[in-house]
């Protein structure tokens, strides 16, 4: 065992109904590492699975993309057909990756359940992710490569070109999840992005409902809202944007018509963002409210604003929030990100986020 593993075997003997809060708290780590080290101590049969250990591992399922994230940044005008000088970063990336981290900053446990290559890409992946949340579940293919997204930004920071390469991510078929039924069924809520196949979708829709398991389901592009599932009766949230709506309806409408589309569907809650439109929120029992977006003097860089803004949405509702703030939080946190270099944004904690919400209110 190393270090934080002897001190938390130490801990638990002395107290063995103590909090993974309170372990955290003494052995200075995320509640997220102290979850991994739980789970490893588990599988060497050094902990048996005393109840605080169950009653605590209740998580946010992610399911969905986890991807190494390339950004190439213009250092002037780009020009096509020729050679253009830039400064290019590497990050651990993926809708439902970075939704993770962004959970696992804001103190809420969160377990990734992904797919991905046997690869150093990978291994980048999991190095960056494990801090934030739970990877055991996490199935690697030898026959595949693990996922990739290489974007061109101009000087200004706004996305000219963005390069996926995402085949794996069709090996989330519902027989791979089936594998993982029990992790599912235990679940706080399910929160899976577009990424996943139709077929996938569907069978978590079913799955949430017989099991009256909260779903989120979080679109990441226009051309993937065919992917929903055809019954969206009783999901819990739908996170998406105007252009997806747009094209899942097929027209022009405004977000309050839209919004009013998607609850017509069943759907319990949707959030519709719109850029520096802002946002809104609809929901079975409040209706449907305008959520201004915050002005920004200069934006840094848009990649993993969308996953910032979902992540606090699903912090801000379990926290028990009013429809209202429950989608200001989600701007404001998508904001801060479009302030930083970063995917994820390193200053974000709970605290932080409550602090951002006074500021920018």
């Amino acid at each position: 065992m190393n270090q934080n593993e002897q001190r938390l075997i130490q801990l638990i003997k002395k107290d063995p109904y103590i909090s993974q809060q309170k372990l955290a708290e003494v052995l200075e780590l995320s509640r997220s590492s102290v979850a991994n080290l739980i789970s490893g101590l588990m599988k060497q049969g050094y902990i048996r699975g005393k109840a605080y250990v169950l009653n605590e591992m209740e998580e946010v399922i992610c399911i969905g993309g986890a991807n190494v994230d390339r950004k190439f940044y213009a250092d002037e005008a780009l020009q096509q057909g020729t050679s253009n000088p830039v400064t290019s970063t590497q990050t651990a990336g993926g809708v439902a990756r970075n939704i993770a981290e962004n959970l696992g900053r804001l103190d809420i446990n969160a377990k990734l359940l992904t797919v991905g290559g046997k690869d150093k890409d990978w291994d980048y992946i999991a190095d960056a992710s494990a801090p934030y949340m739970n990877l055991e579940d996490v199935t690697q293919f030898t026959e595949a490569t693990t996922g990739s997204y290489t974007a061109v930004l101009n000087s200004s920071g706004d996305l000219i070109y963005g390069l996926a390469d995402m085949d794996i991510f069709e090996l989330m078929t519902p027989e791979w999840l089936q594998v993982h039924s029990p992790v599912l069924l235990q679940a706080k809520c399910i929160l899976v992005d577009l990424n996943c196949p139709k077929e996938t979708l569907a069978f978590l829709s079913q799955l949430a409902k017989y099991h009256r398991i909260a779903l989120i389901l979080v679109t990441v592009s226009a051309p993937k809202m065919a992917r929903l599932p055809e019954d969206l009766n009783g999901v819990a949230w739908l996170i998406t944007n105007r252009d997806e709506s747009e094209a899942y309806f097929n027209g022009s409408f405004s977000l309050r018509d839209l919004a009013a589309k998607w609850l017509e569907l069943g759907i319990s809650n949707v959030i519709i963002t719109n850029g520096k439109e802002g946002a809104v929120i609809g929901t079975e029992k409040d209706g449907i409210n305008h959520i201004p977006a915050v002005e920004t003097k200069k934006v840094v860089d848009v990649t993993g604003a969308g996953d910032a803004f979902s992540a606090a949405v699903v912090f801000a509702w379990m926290q028990g929030n009013a429809p209202v703030d429950i989608a200001r939080a989600g701007v404001v946190n998508a904001t801060k990100t479009l302030l930083s270099p970063s995917t994820v944004r390193p200053d974000l904690t709970a605290a932080q986020l409550h602090e951002d919400l006074e500021e920018l209110s």
